[in-house]
């Protein structure tokens, strides 16, 4: 098992995933494509934690790999930023063939974000890309994504475009930002992309 309980922006190597390898044909016209299992076999990501005490918050989190899983857990506190986040370093997928992103957890029943990132700038900023999806307390949940419902955001402000480009996929991540007090925990299974047509 390895472990990692953050409490300040920091990058961990950890034998996780960019396993784009393998498409797989499911019901219908459906495909899969798998990105990450978490299991020891697939290649590497470079993922680290930033909580918001890059900017003076007072929040908790860190993650750890148990069986197969991404573990994120901890505590935000809304005094001053109350975001948690695990995020990849540069990759680059191209998942233009796909309509979105599939997200396998078990969570708490709070709110959480799933981020990509492109080559998109704005001012020289990088653009980060949004989107909230709801958990059921105690429930594995298939969660689908679709690229359209992504947002361009910086710093937690929204911006007015770009839109995400699927092709020059950088970078991936997930946060908690729910604007709320309190412990959380999230079971990550897999990543994908899907396609329906």
């Amino acid at each position: 098992m390895m472990k990692c309980k953050c409490w300040m922006a920091m990058a961990i190597t950890l034998g996780l995933t960019l396993m784009i390898s393998k498409d797989v044909q499911g019901a219908g016209s459906e495909r899969e494509l798998m990105i990450t299992d978490f299991s020891p076999q697939t290649e590497s990501f470079e993922w680290y934690v930033q909580n918001d005490n890059v900017m003076g918050g007072r929040s908790k989190g860190g993650f750890e790999l148990k069986k197969n899983l991404m573990v994120f857990s901890g505590s935000t506190n809304t005094n001053g930023g109350g975001f948690s986040s695990v995020i990849t370093r540069s990759i680059d997928a191209d998942l233009s063939e796909y309509d979105g992103v599939r997200i396998k957890v078990k969570a708490d029943g709070r709110r959480y974000i799933w981020q990509l990132q492109s080559n998109a700038r704005w001012r020289g900023y990088i653009v980060n890309y949004w989107a909230y999806f709801d958990t059921k307390d105690g429930e594995w949940m298939e969660v689908d994504i679709p690229f359209e419902q992504f947002y361009p955001q910086i710093r937690g402000f929204k911006l007015s475009g770009p839109n995400i480009n699927p092709a020059e996929i950088k970078g991936m991540g997930l946060y908690i930002y729910d604007k709320k007090d309190g412990p959380f925990e999230l079971h990550l299974d897999s990543v994908k992309a899907y396609s329906v047509n």
